[in-house]
């Protein structure tokens, strides 16, 4: 019975991959954002899978074993790097200066996504590898 389900999940991991790349965000929005902003929140994290448009630079544009990370330019260390950087934003401008901007807010939230994205793909990498 566990092989056919290890069976069953190795042959739809491109599926639950991309629906991990919603209902991961959504978790994270329930869990860390007041009731009344869960849902736009929630939209701007989802919205951030946008940056699997450098997979157009690829050839094939999709290969169902290919890694992500490390990869297309997007998901390299240096932007990486920056998503963390956009995390921690609002962060280091509230110890600095006390107070945040809306567009602060908004752009931890995107650097949030990214990393989300990030890290969904490369537990993809990893789960290509074991199976």
């Amino acid at each position: 019975m566990f092989e056919l389900i290890l069976q069953f999940t190795n042959e739809q991991r491109s599926i639950i991959h991309l629906i991990l790349h919603v209902l991961v965000p959504m978790l994270v929005a329930l869990v860390f954002v007041p009731k009344a902003h869960w849902k736009g929140v929630w939209l701007v994290l989802v919205a951030t899978m946008a940056v699997d448009i450098d997979h157009l630079l690829a050839t094939p544009i999709y290969a169902p074993n290919r890694c992500s990370i490390f990869f297309h330019p997007l998901h390299q260390m240096l932007p990486i790097s920056f998503y963390a950087l956009m995390t921690v934003w609002p962060v280091v401008k509230r110890l600095l200066k006390g107070s945040i901007k809306p567009f602060d807010a908004w752009l931890g939230w995107v650097g949030v996504g990214l990393l989300i994205h990030m890290l969904l793909d490369g537990l993809d990498c990893v789960w290509m590898k074991v199976s």
